[in-house]
């Protein structure tokens, strides 16, 4: 059976990216940047109040990938990740077990809006979507 690991986020880089540099038996040495991530979804709860929910994710990005992400990203940024997921497995200096989730970037797209020549915000119509403060849609009939 053939299965799918495949991991779409939407949301704010919670700090700067950690960018460690691992020298290579070649040409070019390996870079990796890491990174959390917060993604929040809003519900509402049994009182019809809006409650936020806020979900922290652990970001990898590797080689050419880490160069854009040290370049660009920074506290606070909105981006899009598509990945995929990675476990690991290690034992710390004092013989603890440690496990950790990790998303393994392929691309980033950093949302923040740009500014023009003038300073003035260039609409961009995916990060108004994203924000947009809409409900769910009901009973769909499909």
């Amino acid at each position: 059976m053939i299965g799918v690991n495949k991991v779409i986020l939407v949301g704010n880089v919670g700090k700067n990216p950690d960018v460690v540099t691992f020298p290579s038996e070649g040409s070019m040495p390996v870079k990796k940047a890491s990174f959390p991530l917060a993604t929040t979804e809003a519900r509402r709860n049994r009182d019809n109040e809006k409650v936020e929910i806020t979900e922290w994710h652990n970001v990898v990005c590797w080689r050419g990938l880490a160069d854009v992400a040290e370049r660009i990203l920074h506290k606070g940024a909105q981006i899009y990740i598509e990945g995929r997921l990675q476990s690991r497995t290690w034992e710390d200096r004092d013989g603890n077990k440690r496990h950790v989730t990790e998303v393994v970037a392929d691309s980033l797209i950093l949302l923040n809006r740009q500014r023009n020549d003038d300073n003035q915000p260039v609409s961009n119509p995916l990060v108004d979507i994203l924000n947009s403060d809409t409900e769910p849609i009901g009973d769909l009939p499909f």
